[in-house]
């Protein structure tokens, strides 16, 4: 049986498409060096749309509009600009209510961008620009390790790694952030409370890893300004022990936390990518596998929901589970020791 694979990986090579929102350049070049910072496209966003009625303002009918329309698609208007005038002696007009692009007319309406603003792409991460995106944005390869998680806020930045943890089980609060950390990626245990979060947005950080959140903090945690990453689930649990003694061993390192959010069709996931020197490129890892005795797999649901564990045997046939359910099974041993039967389903190969 196939099996979906979570990257905990201390060295593997790394390749990230990373592109624009909306059609703008490319500024970066094939086989380039590029550090996390360095800006490889940019695009001009109009943030808001106008709708004219032309033909209702000068009430004249959709045909007679168009025919009085003084600009075209593409045009940029200044504010006030006229757009179409009227007949008669006291002829009525319609004007451009703000600076804007002209994007559509026709039918007696204008359609107008308005609020534009300019959008750098950054690479994220230090790597090298393997294939241009043309108009979109460029793919960047880079070697070190990787950790995914299960949940991002939707943000990217990068710092140095400081880890306030001295266990898998430890929690996060408010009264452990202090100005020396200003601009750095937090490892943290669970966070329970909205204060931890808001106490590293005044500093501020550039990112946070954590365990577990509640979900009454996932609201909260979306607003926030600097990623988060949540390695394991909701509600309190510990830190994974794969993922724990990778990022604590990797303390004082520049990380990129790239919280994106999780999504099962394109295979994207949050994670924190720790750039390392290498003499030469390690193998790519594989997204998919097949579920074999020995292998070290995850749980993704309780009662051992992130637990890590080997895989004793693949159970033959159908089991019938606690809850009365008959799935394809296997025998696990955690790391506790304790053997636990759980679905495939609920399985993931770590790796």
């Amino acid at each position: 049986m196939q099996a979906p694979v979570h990257h905990i990986l201390a060295l593997t090579t790394i390749v990230r498409e990373r592109v624009l929102p909306v059609a703008g350049t490319v500024t970066a070049r094939l086989n380039q060096k590029v550090s996390s910072g360095d800006v490889i496209a940019e695009a001009n966003w109009a943030r808001e749309h106008i709708l004219l009625d032309v033909a209702r303002a000068l009430r004249v009918s959709p045909n007679a509009a168009d025919r009085l329309l003084k600009c075209k698609v593409g045009d940029t208007l200044a504010a006030s600009a006229e757009i179409a005038v009227g007949k008669g002696l006291f002829p009525r007009s319609v004007r451009a209510p703000r600076e804007g692009k002209v994007v559509a007319a026709g039918g007696g309406q204008v359609l107008m961008e308005v609020g534009e603003t300019r959008l750098e792409l950054r690479a994220g991460i230090p790597g090298t620009i393997i294939q241009i995106i043309p108009g979109r944005g460029a793919v960047i390869q880079t070697a070190g390790a990787l950790i995914q998680g299960v949940w991002g806020n939707g943000r990217i930045d990068t710092g140095l790694l400081v880890s306030l943890v001295e266990k898998p089980d430890a929690v996060l609060t408010a009264s452990r952030l202090d100005v020396s950390l200003r601009g750095s990626i937090i490892l943290g245990g669970s966070v329970k409370d909205a204060e931890t979060l808001q106490a590293a947005a005044e500093l501020p950080i550039r990112g946070l890893i954590v365990s577990s959140l509640p979900p009454s903090l996932l609201h909260l945690a979306r607003e926030m300004r600097y990623p988060i990453v949540v390695t394991d689930g909701f509600g309190t649990m510990n830190m994974n022990s794969a993922a724990y003694k990778l990022l604590s061993t990797n303390a004082k390192r520049e990380v990129t936390v790239n919280a994106e959010t999780f999504d099962r069709y394109t295979g994207t996931r949050p994670e924190v990518i720790i750039p390392l020197p290498i003499s030469q490129d390690p193998t790519v890892p594989r997204d998919v596998d097949t579920f074999a005795p020995g292998q070290q797999v995850r749980l993704r649901r309780p009662p051992s929901a992130g637990a890590i564990g080997t895989l004793v045997s693949i159970k033959p046939g159908l089991t019938i589970l606690p809850s009365g359910l008959r799935a394809h099974a296997a025998e696990v041993k955690l790391e506790s020791g304790e053997l636990v039967i759980a679905p495939l389903v609920n399985l993931e190969v770590v790796g």
